[in-house]
């Protein structure tokens, strides 16, 4: 998809510079690809406290069934 937007050039430049891309378009894709990690990642520590884990369960039993 082609897309036309102003972008800080001295975002871009130091962003070129850091991650030690060749194009600005490979910029731009890594950053969204670490901007989408992170918005899972923090997704997912949302999760922690919410499930209920039954203490009773013996987790080792499948290793010693094998």
């Amino acid at each position: 998809m082609k897309t036309n937007i102003e972008i800080d050039p001295t975002l871009i430049q130091e962003a070129l510079t850091l991650g030690e891309h060749q194009t600005e378009k490979i910029v731009i894709e890594a950053a969204l690809q670490e901007y989408i990690q992170r918005r899972k990642q923090l997704k997912v520590l949302e999760l922690f406290g919410t499930i209920d884990y039954d203490p009773d369960h013996d987790y080792k039993q499948q290793r010693r069934q094998a």
